[in-house]
């Protein structure tokens, strides 16, 4: 049976504690400090929930961030203006729990954070992540994003790349 998921903002409510990622740190994050860091403002947590059991099957966090226009690559750095920095969201966590493993969770929730920075009232160009580890980074790249010019695990990508994959029924 495959499960139907619905991404929501982290409630109070969901039972983060048997979360199992297969990345420690990844795990550690998601069960102890998410919820300050949404506490504090310091980025906002969106969950997919299994609809039929409630369970947690992945989450990812957004942040505020800019990079320095230096740090993109020269071939998208050039049809950019020449403001000092790039404004930008940064999904800093995102997660998975292996027992959903190879159902395309990952990249629902990859694509759903772009659909949240498009449409949200603030301006940004572009969504970066920072990938945990080597495999993370290919995970990225494989959906469009590109490493930045001297930072290989923090990857870019174009919000309207990203939207014009949505469109082109990728996602």
């Amino acid at each position: 049976m495959t499960a139907a998921f619905v991404i929501e903002p982290l409630p109070k409510s969901h039972d983060r504690r048997g979360f199992v990622s297969g990345n420690a740190r990844v795990d550690a994050y998601f069960r102890h400090t998410v919820s300050q860091d949404v506490k504090r403002c310091y980025a906002a947590c969106f969950v997919a929930r299994d609809m039929a059991t409630g369970r947690v099957g992945g989450f990812y966090t957004l942040s505020s961030n800019s990079v320095p226009l230096t740090d993109v690559p020269d071939g998208l750095a050039r049809k950019l203006p020449r403001y000092p920095t790039v404004p930008a969201v940064l999904m800093g966590w995102l997660g998975r729990d292996d027992a959903f493993r190879g159902r395309g969770l990952g990249a629902a929730l990859v694509f759903d954070a772009i659909r949240t920075v498009a449409t949200a009232p603030i301006a940004s160009h572009a969504l970066f992540a920072d990938a945990i580890d080597a495999p993370a980074a290919r995970f990225y790249a494989e959906l469009g994003f590109v490493p930045l010019t001297d930072k290989p695990m923090r990857l870019f990508l174009p919000i309207a790349t990203g939207l014009a994959l949505l469109n082109s029924g990728r996602a």
